[in-house]
C-alpha cells in the first residue's frame, strides 16, 4: 500500500504514515481518484476505443484535444471495458509542486487497488521530490504484470516541466510495468519525438476526437433529436465536430418547437456554447492574448505579421503557436497561417463589439491594407466592403484587373452581392468602373455607358494604376460595343487594349487571361453581327484557343457557341452541332452551373433539330435556353433566338407566329445583313404561304448576293411562285469557289430538281433528287424535303431513290426493285430519330443510366434528358423499358 506522510508545514522531515493526508497535511481528495461518470446521452465510440485498446501496447497513449473534445468521457468509457485495474487522477493547478503530484500519484494507486511497497516513500516537501523517490515507484513497478494503467486526466494543469521530465523518468525506468495515458489539452514536455520515432506512443489528437456526421446523428439521436442528413453534415461543419458544441447545442434545440432550424440557425454567441467557450478557453488566457483574439475574429484567417499589424504589436507568432499547441481553439492551416474555430470567431466578434465599440471597421481596413501586398484579392475585398471603404475595395478590384470577373460566369454573383452595398456616396473613378461592369454584365446598357462616361471624367487617383484602369475601361467598352451592335466601338476598345497593355505588369495579365478572351469574344460577337464573318471568325477562333484554365470557360464557350453559329449560316449543321455541343461541355468540365453559360450554343442546336426536322427537340433546347437565363439583349443571341423560332414555327404550319417571332426587337448602331435577311426570307414565305408570291418575290430582291445560303433560298422563293427561270438564274450566280455547306448544296439540288421536272426531264430531277439525299442523309436533314412539297413524294417512293430515303427519311428498310415494290408513295416521317436518339436509344438498350449514357457519349446529363423526352414521344412510349421494347418492334435496335 502507498505510504503517506505527516509533516508540520516547516519541516522536510519525512515521517512514514498510514493515515490519508498530503504533504500538506490535508486529507485527500478522493474524488480525483474516481472514473468520471458517463450520461445517459454519452455516444460510445467504437472506432476511438479501439485505437486505446492498441496503446495497451505500448508504454504511453496521449489524448491531447481542446476543451470540451470529449477526451475524459472517452477514456472513462474504454476503462470501463478493460479487464485490470485502473487508476484514475484528476489532476489539479496545485500539482505544479512535484511533491503534491507525486503524493497525490501514489495515493491514486493505492485508492485503485495497485499499491507500491512499503519502501517506497511519500514525498514529505509539497514544492520538490527526491530522486530517490522516483527511483523507487520506478523500481517497485518494473515487472508487474500485468502492468497497472494510470491514467492523468487534465495532465496540462501540472504545467511544471519538472513534473513531466520526473514522470518521463518514472516511465522509461519502469519497463513494461506500466502503462500511462495522458489526457491534456496541450503536448506534456516530454520527449515525444523519441517516443513517436520508437513507435511506443500512441496519440489521439483534436482531428481524430471530431465527430464524424455519422456520430454526430447518432449523438442527435441520443437526444431525441432525427435530422436530415445534410442538416447533421452542415452542423458539424459548423461545429467542426466539435463534441461539447454538438451536446450543448443538442440540449438547447430539445427545447426548441422547431429543432432543425434552430440548430441551423442558432447564434452561437447567444447560447450555452459561448458561456462554455468563454469560460474554458478565452478567460483563461491573460489580458493581452484576450485582445488578440478578439482583434483576430474579424479574420478568416491569419498569420503573425497581419495579427502584429492588428494588434501594434510584435510578438504573435509564439502567442498563436502557443494557442495552436494548447488547443484553444486555434486552428494551424500551415505555412504560417491560422484560424479560430468558427463558432469560436463568431462568440469572438460579439464580445469585440460588446468591449471595443467602433473597433472592428478599423481593424477590417487595417487588414484589407495588409492583405492587398500580402493576400489574396476575395480577402481584400471582403475586408474592404466590411469597412465600408468602397473607394478602396473598388481601387482593389480595378487595379488587380479583375473586372473581366463580372462576366466570367465564376465569382460573378459573389461580386455583385458584395458591390450591392456600395452606397451613392462612393464616387471614385474605380468605382464607376464598378457600377458600370454591374450594369454590363445585367445588359443594362444606358446606365452602364453613364458609369463609363463618368468613370473616364474623373481621372483614376492615387489608389489605383491608370494603365490598370484603361484597360478595365477599354474591357467594358467592348462589352457595351456588343450589347450595342457596333463593331467600330469595338475595333476601337480592342486597339486600346492592345496598346495599353504594354504598360500593365506581366504578371498580372498572366494572373486574368480572362482579360484577352473577353475583348477577343466581344471584338468577334460585333464582327459576326456586322456580317464581317472572316474577321468574326478569326478573333472567335482565338478567344476558343485561349489556355484551359477556369477563368477562361466562359469566354471559350461563348466564342465557341458563336462560331457554332457562323458554322450554321454557311450551311454545315453538323459541324455547328459538334461545336455547340463541345460548348455546352466547356462549363460542365469545371463543374460550372448551367446559367453560366452564354446560352447561344443550345440557340444553334435547336436550329440544327428544326432542320432535320426534330421538332420536340429544338423546342425542349429553346425552352432549356430560356430557363437558363438567355440575355436577348445581345444582339447576336437574340437574332439567333429569332431564327431558331420562327423557322420552328413554320416547320409546325404556324406562318404567323413566324412572322412575329422573326424580327426581335432592337436598337443596334448598325445592321446586321444575315439578321435581316433570315428576318426577310421567314416573311417572304409566310407571304407564299398565304398565296401572295408576288409580294414574297418582291421580298427577296434585297437580300444580298454574296452568300450563298441566300440565294438559294431566293430561288426556292422563285420557284414556289412559278418562277423556275429566275431560280436557276439565281442558283447560276453562285460563286463556283464558295463551297457552300451541305445544307445550302441540298436546297439548291432540290430547287434544280424540280426545275427539271417542270421542264419534263425526270431523268435529271431523280439524279439531282439522288445527290440530295446522299448529302442529306451524312447530315440527316430532312427538313429541305418537307419544305420541298408533295411533288417529291412519288420520286421517293420509287427506286432507286427509295433506297437511298428508307430508314432515316421514310420508314422501313429498303425495298427491293422488283415488280412487288409498293406502288403508292410511301409517307415521310417527319418525327424519326436523330442519329444522338439513337445513340442514346442503343445505350438504354445496353441498360446505361442517364449519366452514364452522358459520360459514354460526351453530353451534358440535361442534353440526354432532352433526348430521352424526345424518344419517349417519338415511340409514343412513357418509359425506358417500353421504347427498348417498342424499338425493337420497328427493328431500331
Amino acid at each position: 500500500m502507498v505510504v503517506s506522510a505527516v509533516v508540520t508545514r516547516d519541516s522536510n522531515t519525512v515521517v512514514p504514515a498510514r493515515g490519508r493526508v498530503d504533504p500538506l497535511g490535508d486529507p485527500f481528495l478522493r474524488t480525483r481518484f474516481a472514473v468520471p461518470s458517463r450520461p445517459a446521452t454519452f455516444l460510445h465510440r467504437e472506432r476511438l476505443t479501439e485505437h486505446l485498446a492498441e496503446g495497451l501496447r505500448t508504454p504511453l497513449t496521449m489524448v491531447n484535444g481542446s476543451a470540451g473534445a470529449g477526451k475524459t468521457l472517452l477514456v472513462a468509457d474504454w476503462t470501463a471495458g478493460l479487464d485490470r485495474p485502473v487508476t484514475w487522477l484528476t489532476v489539479e493547478a496545485e500539482e505544479q509542486r512535484p511533491g503534491m503530484f507525486w503524493a497525490y500519484f501514489l495515493q491514486a494507486l493505492s485508492a485503485s487497488g495497485t499499491p507500491l511497497s512499503d519502501a517506497v516513500h511519500c514525498p514529505a516537501d509539497p514544492s520538490r521530490v527526491s530522486h530517490k523517490v522516483l527511483s523507487e515507484i520506478a523500481e517497485d513497478l518494473v515487472g508487474r504484470d500485468p502492468a497497472p494503467v494510470v491514467v492523468l486526466d487534465e495532465f496540462d494543469r501540472a504545467a511544471a516541466s519538472e513534473v513531466a521530465e520526473q514522470l518521463e523518468f518514472v516511465l522509461q525506468h519502469a519497463g513494461d510495468g506500466l502503462r500511462l495515458v495522458l489526457v491534456t489539452r496541450n503536448e506534456p514536455m516530454f520527449s515525444l519525438h523519441r517516443y513517436r520515432a520508437a513507435g511506443t506512443l500512441t496519440e489521439i489528437r483534436d482531428a481524430e476526437l471530431a465527430l464524424t456526421p455519422e456520430e454526430a446523428a447518432a449523438l442527435l439521436e441520443l437526444h431525441g433529436l432525427s435530422l436530415p442528413a445534410d442538416a447533421v453534415r452542415a452542423l458539424v461543419d459548423r461545429t467542426r465536430g466539435w463534441a461539447a458544441g454538438l451536446r450543448l447545442c443538442a440540449l438547447a434545440a430539445q427545447q426548441s418547437p422547431d429543432p432543425e432550424r434552430y440548430l441551423k440557425e442558432f447564434e452561437a454567441d447567444h447560447s450555452t456554447v459561448a458561456d462554455f467557450l468563454l469560460a474554458e478557453v478565452l478567460r483563461r488566457q491573460p489580458p493581452a492574448t484576450q485582445d488578440l483574439l478578439l482583434r483576430v475574429s474579424v479574420l478568416d484567417r491569419f498569420c503573425p505579421d497581419l495579427v502584429d499589424g492588428l494588434t501594434h504589436r510584435t510578438d504573435a507568432e509564439p502567442i498563436l503557436a502557443e494557442l495552436h499547441r494548447d488547443n484553444a481553439f486555434v486552428e494551424q492551416l500551415g505555412h504560417g497561417w491560422y484560424r479560430l474555430h468558427p463558432l469560436f470567431g463568431e462568440i469572438l466578434q460579439t464580445h469585440l463589439r460588446v468591449r471595443h465599440p467602433g473597433l472592428e471597421p478599423d481593424l477590417h481596413r487595417s487588414a484589407a491594407q495588409w492583405l492587398r501586398s500580402h493576400g489574396t484579392l476575395p480577402e481584400v475585398l471582403a475586408h474592404g466592403a466590411a469597412a465600408a471603404d468602397w473607394d478602396f475595395t473598388a481601387a482593389a478590384l480595378v487595379d488587380d484587373l479583375a473586372i473581366g470577373q463580372f462576366f466570367t460566369g465564376l465569382r460573378s454573383e459573389e461580386l455583385n452581392e458584395l458591390f450591392s452595398r456600395m452606397g451613392p456616396e462612393a464616387t471614385g473613378p474605380a468605382t464607376e468602373l464598378v457600377r458600370a461592369a454591374r450594369d454590363l454584365a445585367r445588359s443594362d446598357l444606358d446606365r452602364g455607358l453613364a458609369h463609363l462616361r463618368q468613370a473616364e471624367a474623373r481621372p483614376a487617383g492615387e489608389e489605383v494604376d491608370p494603365a490598370a484602369a484603361q484597360l478595365s475601361r477599354a474591357l467594358l467598352e467592348a462589352v457595351a460595343a456588343r450589347l450595342n451592335g457596333s463593331p467600330a466601338r469595338a475595333e476601337q476598345a480592342a486597339e486600346t487594349a492592345d496598346g495599353i497593355r504594354q504598360e500593365v505588369p506581366a504578371h498580372l495579365l498572366d494572373k486574368h487571361p480572362e482579360l484577352p478572351a473577353l475583348l477577343l469574344t466581344h471584338l468577334g460577337s460585333t464582327r459576326l453581327w456586322a456580317g464581317r464573318y472572316e474577321d468574326a471568325r478569326a478573333a472567335l477562333a482565338e478567344a476558343a484557343d485561349c489556355p484551359g484554365e477556369i477563368l477562361t470557360v466562359r469566354p471559350r464557350e461563348d466564342s465557341m457557341g458563336h462560331l457554332a453559329l457562323l458554322d450554321y449560316l454557311d450551311g454545315w449543321p453538323g459541324r455547328a452541332e459538334h461545336r455547340a455541343l463541345a460548348a455546352l461541355t466547356e462549363t460542365e468540365r469545371f463543374s460550372l452551373p448551367p446559367d453560366s453559360g452564354s446560352g447561344i450554343e443550345r440557340l444553334v442546336l435547336a436550329a440544327v433539330a428544326v432542320d432535320r426536322h426534330e421538332l420536340a427537340r429544338a423546342q425542349a433546347l429553346l425552352d432549356e435556353a430560356d430557363e437558363h437565363g438567355l440575355d436577348t439583349q445581345d444582339p447576336v443571341k437574340a437574332a439567333g433566338r429569332a431564327i431558331a423560332t420562327a423557322r420552328l414555327h413554320l416547320a409546325r404550319g404556324n406562318a404567323r407566329a413566324a412572322m412575329e417571332s422573326a424580327a426581335p426587337a432592337l436598337s443596334t448602331a448598325v445592321a446586321s445583313p444575315w439578321a435581316d435577311s433570315l428576318e426577310r426570307l421567314v416573311t417572304s414565305t409566310v407571304h407564299l404561304a398565304e398565296g401572295r408570291s408576288e409580294t414574297a418575290v418582291e421580298m427577296t430582291r434585297h437580300l444580298p448576293d454574296d452568300r450563298p445560303a441566300w440565294l438559294v433560298e431566293a430561288a426556292r422563293i422563285q420557284l414556289a411562285a412559278g418562277r423556275p427561270g429566275d431560280a436557276i438564274g439565281l442558283l447560276d450566280a453562285v460563286p463556283a469557289d464558295s463551297r457552300p455547306g451541305p445544307a445550302v448544296t441540298v436546297r439548291a439540288a432540290l430547287v434544280r430538281a424540280r426545275a427539271a421536272q417542270l421542264a419534263g426531264d425526270t431523268e435529271a430531277a431523280r439524279r439531282l433528287v439522288a445527290q440530295a439525299l446522299l448529302l442529306a442523309r451524312r447530315e440527316r436533314l430532312r427538313g429541305p424535303f418537307l419544305d420541298a412539297g408533295r411533288w417529291i413524294r412519288p420520286l421517293l417512293a420509287a427506286a432507286p431513290l427509295r433506297g437511298l430515303a428508307a430508314g432515316w427519311l421514310t420508314p422501313g428498310p429498303a425495298a427491293d426493285d422488283g415488280p412487288a415494290a409498293a406502288p403508292h408513295p410511301a409517307p415521310i416521317v417527319v418525327e424519326e430519330l436523330s442519329e444522338r436518339e439513337q445513340d442514346v436509344l442503343q445505350r438504354l438498350a445496353q441498360m446505361m443510366s442517364t449519366q452514364e449514357i452522358a459520360v459514354d457519349l460526351y453530353l451534358s446529363v440535361n442534353t440526354v434528358k432532352t433526348h430521352l423526352k424526345s424518344l419517349y414521344r417519338k415511340l409514343a412510349v412513357n418509359r425506358r423499358s417500353e421504347a427498348v421494347r417498342r424499338a425493337r418492334e420497328l427493328r431500331l435496335l
